[in-house]
């Protein structure tokens, strides 16, 4: 999911220097694995209460993702909490707000670290602001899991490392561009494909990447490549070039802010072709900006769908309904309420609230049952599960398919 793309440079500067100071912070921690401030690493349970951290996207651009995550995340935890909580001892929910942005995520995970002494965080639900949280999990020993950080640096370092604390409970993105092509192909029957992705957003290029490398092997053509950058608004030149080369078919990675517009620009150009995007473009907002009807013939890869048969996923829509006014949950709720069940299994798991402990459990995790799939997690922290296709039908996702790794 989406990387922020302000403050890089003073984004590395605030890391490093609050790095130190998580150090510090960390070098006068003590007492048993039972509180989770032993030695080697974690956060503390305050005695019946267990402390969870959620540095999420609560206002700015993307509030739409982490608000989303919060809500699903809050129904786990007062579902746990009924039925007991964790042996005995109830989660305790503690929300940060980083605004959307890189710096506010590093010190958002390092207040929580620090001063709330969570055992373990919901890191961002995009890709940059958790890659700004990683090292302070790492440096002080406390697990982070992304719902929808879906960029693979998250998990693996570009030297091909991997980030002992960081795990996520949504798929990667070439798994995505696989996915969207392998629908292309066998479903849809496209030969002549074109992209249009945002070119200064690494999820848009890595998935671009891996649906060309696809639709390719599969026998596809890309006839035409065009590229645009967040917060553009008007795409018509790069739309009336795509026109000109008649694809069958038009790949959109990106964001619901532009996503709707290109969608609504493409059609009033007389573009009828299918589009296609992944989990960036779901959002509430996409249909306000494209339009009902703009979005017919339209798909995208997502982690669930609402409208899925199967009883669990049903189950949960009916829990969720009975909880937020009988609103539907989206694939961000859906992901957010797996995410505190995978953290919550993994710290019963443990029998403690060690940071190290936790961490361990979560890497061991298998055939784990949740709303979004059955998963077990690989040697680099990702969850091997299924993904759904969706299609957009008078401005509603509608059900279309599922497909398993």
């Amino acid at each position: 999911m989406k990387e922020n793309k302000k403050l890089k440079k003073f984004g590395s500067l605030l890391v490093a220097s609050s790095l130190l100071t998580g150090v510090l912070a960390g070098c006068g921690a003590g007492g048993d694995s039972s509180s989770g401030s032993s030695s080697s690493g974690g956060g503390s349970s305050d005695g019946d209460t267990i402390k969870i951290g959620a540095n999420l996207e609560l206002s700015g651009n993307v509030a739409s993702y982490g608000s989303s995550i919060a809500v699903g995340a809050e129904l786990a935890v007062k579902e746990i909490n009924d039925k007991g909580g964790i042996d005995g001892k109830k989660i305790e929910l503690i929300k940060v707000d980083n605004k959307s942005e890189n710096s506010e995520a590093t010190a958002a995970a390092l207040k929580l670290a620090t001063q709330d002494k969570v055992v373990a965080m919901l890191a961002p639900a995009t890709s940059g602001n958790t890659v700004a949280t990683v090292q302070i999990a790492n440096q002080n020993k406390i697990p982070i899991v992304t719902g929808s950080g879906t960029s693979p640096i998250i998990t693996v370092n570009e030297d091909g490392s991997v980030n002992e604390y960081a795990f996520r409970t949504c798929f990667i993105d070439p798994f995505q561009g696989v996915v969207a092509a392998n629908f292309a192909s066998n479903e849809l029957k496209v030969k002549n494909v074109a992209v249009f992705a945002d070119n200064a957003s690494d999820y848009a290029k890595g998935l671009a990447k891996s649906f060309k490398e696809t639709i390719t092997a599969n026998g596809g053509t890309v006839v035409e490549e065009e590229a645009y950058v967040a917060k553009d608004t008007d795409f018509r030149t790069q739309l009336t070039t795509i026109k000109s080369k008649n694809p069958d078919f038009i790949f959109i990675p990106g964001y619901y802010e532009e996503v709707g517009l290109i969608v609504k620009q493409a059609r009033e150009m007389g573009i009828t072709v299918p589009l296609m995007g992944a989990d960036g473009w779901d959002s509430p907002t996409l249909v306000d900006l494209a339009g009902a009807k703009a979005l017919n013939n339209t798909f995208i890869t997502n982690h669930y769908s609402a409208e899925d048969p199967d009883a669990k996923i049903q189950d949960f829509v009916k829990a969720f309904k009975a909880a937020n006014g009988d609103k539907a949950p989206d694939a961000f709720n859906a992901l957010g309420y797996d995410s505190i069940y995978y953290i919550a299994d993994a710290i019963k798991r443990a029998g403690s609230t060690d940071g190290e402990a936790i961490k361990n459990a979560l890497a061991g995790t298998k055939d784990l049952s949740l709303v979004t799939g059955t998963f077990s997690v690989d040697k680099n922290h990702n969850p091997i599960k299924s993904a759904t296709v969706l299609e957009f039908k008078d401005g509603k996702q509608v059900f279309n398919s599922k497909v398993n790794p």
